[in-house]
């Protein structure tokens, strides 16, 4: 009979290059990881891993001993999900990540809909707008805006996303409507944390370097902003729709409107697709589909 111990230990370790990360995804301490994976070494009379204060990384032997023990562990995810799936509904804890804005007005929602459709899942939702280590912190699934740039990751385009720029009809009132993305420099432009303004018009792309009185990281901030007045935001359409509906801002400079976004469910590569992750990204998939022309 083969023995399991210290095995799943060591994938963890081998994934996330540390005990104590491996510890915190496996919800055990940082101790027990230490032991079973020693015991493992003993036991296989091998070296799998080289410990450092500061780093660990993985033998050689380790590397051949990794992917064997993924694959069984893979295989293992597999049946199981086999058996969630001849009972129609998934099981088990789901973790997600999503920005802070986007997850709280429609990430959110769509997840509580998920776990009234499937009430024997127990999911985790942190909403955040600091990338999480996938892997490290043990997340199944990460919702992301904009250019991806972890190439280590699947991804799944659910989505995009429109940018807009506005201002308010009582910042229109004093100043002269802008024509061309080059007549903003005559306007206080309120800026996030990316220096640039975009747009396009017959496939070409202008990218505008702007200032203004108020910089931010919070798109809430600059709306609230530019509904009192105060300048001109480029933003995506979750925030800004509702109120250029309502008519308490103006939707300016159509035909250079911004490339939209993509938005993207991310999973690391090196793990089997559960049934659970798989039904959540179709979910999302559906429910953020952009709406035909």
């Amino acid at each position: 009979m083969f023995n399991w111990e210290g095995v799943t230990e060591f994938v963890a370790v081998a994934e996330t290059e540390s005990f104590t990360a491996a510890a915190k995804q496996l919800d055990i301490s940082t101790a027990q990881v230490s032991r079973q994976v020693s015991a493992l070494e003993k036991r296989l009379a091998t070296k799998l891993l080289h410990r450092t204060t500061r780093k660990v990384s993985v033998t050689e032997a380790g590397t051949i001993y990794y992917q064997h023990c993924r694959q069984v562990l893979d295989g293992l995810e597999a049946a199981e999900d086999a058996v969630s799936d001849m009972q129609s509904h998934p099981t088990g804890k789901l973790k997600i990540t999503a920005p802070v804005t986007y997850g709280e007005a429609t990430i959110a929602p769509l997840v509580n809909s998920f776990l009234v459709r499937y009430p024997d899942l127990d999911i985790e939702l942190n909403l955040s707008n600091l990338k999480k280590d996938l892997i490290e912190e043990g997340f199944d699934v990460a919702i992301r805006q904009g250019n991806l740039e972890d190439s280590t990751m699947m991804a799944k385009r659910l989505s995009s996303r429109t940018f807009y720029v506005c201002a308010s009809p009582a910042y229109l009132k004093t100043h002269s409507e802008p024509l061309t993305p080059r007549d903003l420099e005559k306007h206080n432009c309120l800026q996030s944390t990316n220096e640039y303004w975009y747009f396009q018009k017959n496939g070409k792309s202008h990218n505008i370097r702007l200032s203004g009185n108020l910089r931010t990281n919070s798109g809430q901030v600059l709306l609230d902003a530019a509904l009192k007045g105060i300048g001109i935001v480029q933003l995506p359409g979750d925030y800004v729709c509702s109120h250029t509906d309502a008519g308490e801002l103006n939707i300016l400079l159509e035909d250079y409107r911004s490339p939209d976004q993509g938005v993207w469910a991310l999973y690391p590569q090196n793990r089997h697709l559960s049934s659970k992750v798989r039904l959540l990204l179709d979910y999302l998939a559906e429910e953020l589909a952009d709406p035909s022309p």
